[in-house]
């Protein structure tokens, strides 16, 4: 496996990353918890570093999953989720402060974790993108410690 650095804070994840939208159970077919967590654990076994997933998957079973394999292991794993897809509050709801808050504190539950590795805006509308406010609540959230 070759590994790349990837920020200052998250050091160096592996360039072959584990896309976890299969570990939702709903959208790929049922997925046992026990044949996820072994995915993860094989995926962690062949060198991978880098589990990206979203809340929307499996409306957060698949964070759920992942918390749960982050506590039973010492392993150094990076966790990209993304948000704006979640049906509560929903399009377009999910784009304003308070639902990034609300999208991000979820993932932090889910996940297990205090902060998390990397937030990602999920199918973002364009307009809102251009207007750009989602780049100030994203870095208000990094400087209260909630993402990395």
């Amino acid at each position: 496996m070759h590994y790349r650095d990837f920020s200052g804070s998250i050091g160096k994840v592996s360039e072959v990353g584990l896309g976890c939208w299969q570990l939702g159970g709903s959208d790929w077919g049922a997925l046992s918890e026990e044949d996820a967590l072994s995915i993860l654990r094989a995926a962690v076994e062949s060198g991978v570093t880098l589990f990206d997933t979203a809340d929307v998957y499996g409306l957060g079973r698949s964070e759920t999953l992942i918390g749960k394999f982050l506590q039973q292991t010492n392993a150094k794993v990076t966790v990209a989720t993304k948000l704006g897809r979640f049906p509560e509050p929903g399009w377009p709801g999910n784009f304003t402060q308070a639902a990034f808050r609300q999208h991000v504190e979820a993932s932090l539950k889910r996940l297990g974790v205090e902060a998390l590795d990397l937030e990602q805006i999920h199918c973002i509308p364009t307009e809102e993108f251009r207007r750009g406010d989602c780049f100030d609540w994203l870095r208000a959230l990094k400087q209260e410690g909630k993402i990395r």
